[in-house]
């Protein structure tokens, strides 16, 4: 999930790397205060989370309070490439003297975080590296040994950075990769990275992407408007689920079984409403609240659950629908397939409650087909 940059801004002063005062504000009268708490010059940047906005007018230098007011306001409610700009930036004006680049991104094919560096700040870093490689610097790092001494030595000297710009970019390297493991960064970057005229670097501009697999350990960046009631619901409980427009509802243990879940309904004739993982090794209270959300779902009109046993309990699984069945069935049908694990007693306990289980995922997905129909 992509951060605004005043959130990359904030994780940046939280772990130590130097940047610039700055104020947010979505409203002009808040604009005209924000602009007024800055002296000198102000940066006015519109929080959007497209690419380019400075070429797209979402970067302006304002030289007074007044303007930098009369910016926000024309910014505010404003829309840049088609996303709506609903809040604004204030930074203090940084003197540059020199723009560097540095990141760190997880490479996909070694499967570990690499630092990217660069003496020319303020380019796209890809063309760049396309149109003259030799300009960028690309480390692996060891995920088991993380960021070591003589690496952070390589970056710095490649930089041409010495003295005391290369201890503070050092420094700065350090606290950017902690920030980077910390938060389960996809992308933490600092573009560009500014030589100050008094030999300071400051970090103008932030850009963070957090693994969105990992937003359970990081609530603070959860935007409600992202996703459905359903999927925002789900989130909240630790869930990771995805709506759909059908009405057989679906609990699976496991991405792969969950899927295929989905589609065995689809080939027998009904319409996934969802995706949902309870993940492996769910306990009674997770299914419970699982199985609640799916059948308090107006569309829902069949709860079908397909357990394998493994870490995961059937008793338990069991225990979780029935109890869900219970306090908000609302008359819906339910469905469940297990196998594994205290399979007999999770199905003497289904049977016990009037929920009769299957032990062919195919017959149990034809079922709730059937009983939408």
């Amino acid at each position: 999930m992509k951060l605004y940059e005043y959130e990359g801004r904030e994780l940046f002063r939280r772990y130590g790397i130097p940047v610039a005062d700055s104020v947010v504000v979505e409203s002009v009268d808040e604009a005209r205060r924000a602009a007024e708490s800055l002296p000198g010059k102000v940066v006015v940047k519109a929080q959007v989370l497209v690419a380019g906005r400075g070429r797209a007018g979402g970067v302006k230098v304002a030289e007074t309070a007044v303007q930098a007011a009369e910016l926000a306001g024309r910014m505010l409610g404003s829309e840049i490439k088609g996303e709506k700009v609903e809040k604004v930036l204030f930074t203090a004006y940084t003197e540059i003297v020199k723009e560097l680049y540095l990141g760190i991104i997880v490479d996909r094919f070694k499967k570990a975080p690499q630092v990217i560096a660069s003496a020319e700040g303020g380019v796209e870093i890809e063309e760049l590296a396309r149109t003259s490689p030799e300009h960028v610097l690309k480390v692996e790092v060891n995920p088991l040994l993380g960021l070591t001494d003589y690496q952070v030595r390589r970056v710095v000297r490649f930089m041409g950075l010495d003295g005391g710009l290369a201890d503070q970019a050092g420094r700065i390297l350090r606290n950017l990769y902690r920030l980077f493991v910390e938060v389960d960064c996809e992308l933490a970057e600092i573009n560009p990275l500014a030589i100050t005229p008094d030999n300071k670097l400051v970090a103008v501009d932030s850009k963070v992407i957090v693994d969105e697999n990992a937003l359970f350990r990081h609530r603070e960046f959860v935007r409600p408007s992202e996703g459905t009631g359903l999927e925002e619901e789900a989130r909240k409980l630790g869930f990771t689920a995805v709506e759909l427009d059908g009405d057989v509802g679906i609990i699976g243990n496991g991405a792969g079984l969950t899927m295929a879940t989905m589609d065995m309904v689809k080939l027998k004739g009904g319409r996934p409403a969802n995706f949902l993982d309870v993940g492996g090794g769910a306990a009674e209270d997770v299914v419970e609240k699982a199985s609640r959300l799916l059948l308090t779902h107006p569309r829902v009109k069949v709860l079908f659950v397909n357990i394998l046993g493994g870490i995961t309990r059937c008793d338990e699984v069991a225990r979780g629908v029935v109890s869900a069945y219970k306090a908000v069935g609302a008359g819906k049908k339910i469905v469940v397939r297990m196998m594994g694990t205290n399979e007999e007693e999770g199905k003497r306990i289904l049977r016990e409650n009037g929920i009769l289980p299957y032990d062919s995922m195919e017959e149990a997905a034809e079922t709730a087909a059937k009983l939408v129909r």
